[in-house]
């Protein structure tokens, strides 16, 4: 069996999400384990070159890693017939520019969302790759969270009966920047940089309601700027025009109605930072990003509204936690596995960068919805 070397461009690792998942935790990971093995038995080893505008940076995270090759030259690397894929982590408002740049070098392209912050910008990308005919695809991280893969396993085996109902809550304090430093970066909280939770986390949405329970037909949204000024990086004060809150309503297809919060100015009594509670005919999950728990019609206990008694009923004692009964590996490792599966040996892949423009699509709409005060259809993109 032989091994095969694959060249990865990655651009945007020295921000937090690039760093941590795609750099160490997926690509370095895969380089540790000494590569992916195809089908035929094959291993496919992968070669990441560092790109980045500050050349400092990339070389210290270089360094520390053991990663041979980095640079501060996008199109020499792009220019390098050796290096197969382009990968970008960078900031929205560019990335539509880098992906057609490096899908006219040649490249195939896989990138973080949101694709675009424009929805025409995110479709003719997507027009592009597949015109291309390149390998192209958008990262959908959360469809591979073990707790999310357990309420799709429950929705197929007809655990639900018929879904009435999903309600999801995301988020965390994230602070000021003041007197503690902020866990996100400033731009998330400045319109003119794409900020925005809206466009951050709706394009999440549209992958996890369409692939675990039913297609989104329909929005309404509601957006909040509840913390009106933060303190940067450098200790500047600076407005915070973004959006840093979204409370939204789905219509699923089959008329599931979906609640899910998004906040980055919550603090957090719940089981995770994400759950998901499902309710249906026949039974009801809730589930984080490992765990999950299950309560069954039959298991269904029969409280009594007395607003004069304190409750004496436990309310979790009712739930059946679901086994993990497969090896659970880091889900954006997972998907970066089987991209480079399907580069390599044209591996079955479904999250090409339409997906991305489906997600940038309602985000555009839960922004509308927003600003009108109004729900609105989801209509059938074309590409």
């Amino acid at each position: 069996m032989a091994t095969r070397r694959i060249g990865i461009i990655m651009h945007g690792i020295t921000g937090r999400m690039g760093y941590n998942q795609h750099l160490v935790r997926s690509v370095l990971a895969i380089r540790d384990q000494g590569g992916v093995q195809l089908s035929n038995g094959d291993t496919l080893q992968v070669d990441p070159i560092l790109v980045g505008r500050n050349l400092e940076k990339v070389k210290a995270v270089a360094e520390k890693h053991g990663v041979a090759r980095y640079s501060d030259d996008l199109d020499g690397a792009l220019a390098n017939p050796e290096d197969e894929i382009f990968f970008d982590a960078g900031a929205t408002k560019i990335r539509a520019g880098l992906l057609e740049k490096a899908l006219a070098a040649g490249k195939h392209v896989y990138c973080e969302k949101p694709t675009s912050d424009d929805l025409e910008i995110a479709i003719d990308i997507a027009k592009k790759a597949r015109a291309s005919g390149l390998k192209h695809g958008v990262v959908q991280d959360k469809l591979y969270l073990p707790g999310l893969m357990k309420l799709k396993m429950l929705r197929d085996s007809g655990f639900f009966g018929e879904i009435l109902s999903v309600r999801g809550e995301f988020g965390y304090w994230v602070f000021e920047g003041d007197w503690q430093k902020a866990q996100r970066p400033s731009w998330n909280y400045r319109k003119e940089d794409g900020g925005g939770i809206i466009i951050d986390m709706l394009c999440h949405w549209r992958y996890v309601l369409d692939h675990t329970f039913a297609p989104v037909k329909s929005v309404s949204c509601l957006g909040a700027t509840h913390i009106p000024t933060r303190v940067d990086e450098n200790g500047k004060t600076y407005k915070a025009d973004a959006d840093d809150a979204a409370y939204a309503t789905f219509e699923l297809e089959g008329g599931i109605i979906a609640q899910v919060n998004s906040s980055w100015a919550v603090r957090v009594r719940r089981d995770d930072l994400v759950t998901f509670q499902v309710d249906g005919t026949h039974g009801s999950a809730v589930a984080g990003l490992h765990k999950c728990w299950t309560q069954h019609r039959v298991n269904t206990p029969k409280p009594v509204w007395n607003p004069d008694q304190p409750q004496t009923m436990d309310f979790f004692d009712d739930w059946e936690e679901v086994p993990d009964n497969w090896p659970a590996d880091n889900g954006f490792k997972v998907q970066w596995e089987e991209f480079l599966r399907h580069v390599a040996e044209d591996a079955p892949w479904e999250f090409g960068l339409e997906a991305g423009a489906r997600g940038v699509q309602l985000a555009e709409l839960g922004l509308k919805s927003w600003e009108e005060r109004r729900w609105l259809d989801v209509p059938e993109l074309k590409f």
